[in-house]
């Protein structure tokens, strides 16, 4: 029964620290986010705690042949979470999203592993470095220059199809350049440009890009989907 407090307090540990991390995911409107964070800390606290009060439920084990071994329990509960963490990552096109999510449910669980041990310092202070990498990292990110990429697919009657040269043109003339490029007859029979086009990342570029092409009566159809994460 001595016990008892401690093993609560781990647990009130465990789901708060994954309910701060959590509630931060769900303000911006990830899959995963306050409960499903709330849950997998707590859920790996219990699990630590399993091994490390082994003999309040090995009752009829003899005197001295308990040896807990934690470690073993914590490489399950990592392997357990790597599918959980797959399960928040989808991709489409050139965008791939849920990777950040997926990171932070496996530091929620790291953390977690950490409070059922009562392990409060690092399991504490690193529930304030993630949640400074979730929110100051991400205003950081969002200032830093970097190239932004784009699926960019353009379809024209094949009878009046603009030229190459033209087509390249157009997309410099935006300020992208043109990684790769590939052809093709759609299934309705239009003739389609298909390329992967990049620029230092500005937003107006791609929406000036699709205004242009709006306008255009030689378009019968296109798409532009830019990364994401």
């Amino acid at each position: 029964m001595s016990d008892y407090p401690v093993i609560a307090l781990n647990l009130a540990a465990a789901l708060a620290a994954g309910a701060v991390i959590g509630l931060e995911r769900t303000v911006h409107g990830h899959p995963a986010g306050f409960r499903t964070h709330a849950l997998v800390c707590l859920a790996c606290s219990l699990l630590m705690l399993m091994t490390s009060y082994q003999s309040h439920w090995l009752h009829d084990a003899p005197v001295g042949s308990i040896g807990a071994d934690t470690s073993r329990m914590a490489q399950g509960i990592v392997t357990g979470i790597g599918f959980l963490g797959a399960g928040v990552i989808f991709k489409e096109g050139m965008t791939i999203r849920g990777l950040t999510t997926a990171a932070s449910i496996w530091t929620t669980a790291a953390i977690g592993i950490l409070l059922g041990l009562g392990f409060y310092f690092p399991a504490l202070l690193g529930t304030g470095l993630m949640l400074g990498v979730l929110t100051l990292f991400n205003s950081i990110e969002m200032r830093l220059p970097r190239d932004s990429y784009a699926q960019y697919h353009v379809s024209f009657d094949r009878n009046d199809v603009m030229p190459e040269d033209q087509v390249r043109r157009l997309v410099a003339d935006h300020g992208f350049e043109i990684a790769n490029m590939s052809y093709r007859i759609t299934p309705t029979g239009l003739f389609e440009y298909r390329m992967d086009i990049r620029t230092t990342r500005d937003p107006d570029r791609t929406a000036d890009l699709a205004e242009t092409l709006r306008k255009s009566e030689m378009v019968r159809e296109f798409r532009i989907s830019t990364t994401g994460n």
